[in-house]
């Protein structure tokens, strides 16, 4: 049996095996599905499966002989949401707190914890239908997982726009504590000035508090760094919102 894997999937193939075209020995009982996992490509990753040029179901069984392409998931990518709900929600897994904490500038609902390891990882976004997000293929892998995808990207500047790449979320931004997901509420700063330092009371007479952990925040001395990310991931997801599907913005997987 012959696989053809995408030239977006081969990164995650074993380095000394990163070609195209793969030679499978099939057993005659294995799905689709467990032959691509086998060669390293996690299933959330897969978009169309095609068995001699027919769409074939990650459950089907090939036969000997045949040929097998493997296309990625096309871009962007929806994501089943609740009755009520208007845009996707998500959790990060332990090793992407910089990525959570932009994703909540952007007002995107983002959990995070340090310390949560993977069967609780998964156990909340199934609970709470949350996309899970993560650089671990093991964990996407997990059988019981609803959704998850895979973060392209070393650094949080390329990992934020393949986040934005594949889902275009909706954007709200500045309406989430970055420290704890919490929604941001308007506070009037004689409410809040015996907290504030002198300098801050003189300079700026806007604020915001988390309805959740009570932290108050301001346009500060980041506030120009913060708004170039929020215009350009505004400026993304327009584009990605009116082009048509299509495969991943090359990004460093570094």
């Amino acid at each position: 049996m012959r696989v053809r894997i995408a030239d977006d999937l081969l990164m995650f193939l074993p380095a000394t095996r990163r070609e195209p075209v793969s030679r499978v020995a099939w057993d005659g009982t294995s799905t689709l599905g467990h032959i691509v996992e086998s060669l390293g490509v996690p299933l959330p990753e897969i978009g169309r499966l095609a068995v001699r040029g027919e769409t074939a179901e990650p459950s089907a069984r090939p036969a000997a002989g045949d040929e097998v392409e493997v296309e990625p998931v096309s871009r962007p990518q929806p994501v089943p949401l609740d009755p009520g709900q208007d845009a996707p929600r998500f959790l990060l897994d332990v090793h992407l707190g910089t990525l959570a904490r932009r994703m909540r500038l952007l007002g995107l609902d983002t959990a995070y914890h340090n310390d949560m390891d993977d069967p609780s990882l998964v156990v909340q976004a199934n609970a709470e239908r949350r996309v899970l997000l993560t650089q671990d293929r093991g964990l996407l892998r997990r059988r019981a997982l609803w959704f998850g995808a895979y973060v392209r990207g070393s650094r949080p500047d390329d990992q934020l726009r393949d986040l934005l790449d594949r889902f275009a979320p909706v954007l709200s931004p500045w309406t989430r504590c970055t420290a704890c997901n919490g929604v941001l509420v308007p506070v009037d700063k004689e409410e809040i000035e015996r907290d504030l330092e002198a300098g801050t009371r003189r300079s700026y007479d806007v604020y915001g508090r988390c309805a959740g952990c009570g932290q108050v925040y301001w346009r500060g001395a980041h506030g120009d760094h913060l708004e170039r990310i929020v215009e350009e991931a505004t400026r993304q997801v327009e584009t990605a919102r009116a082009g048509t599907a299509r495969p991943r913005a090359a990004v460093s997987d570094g």
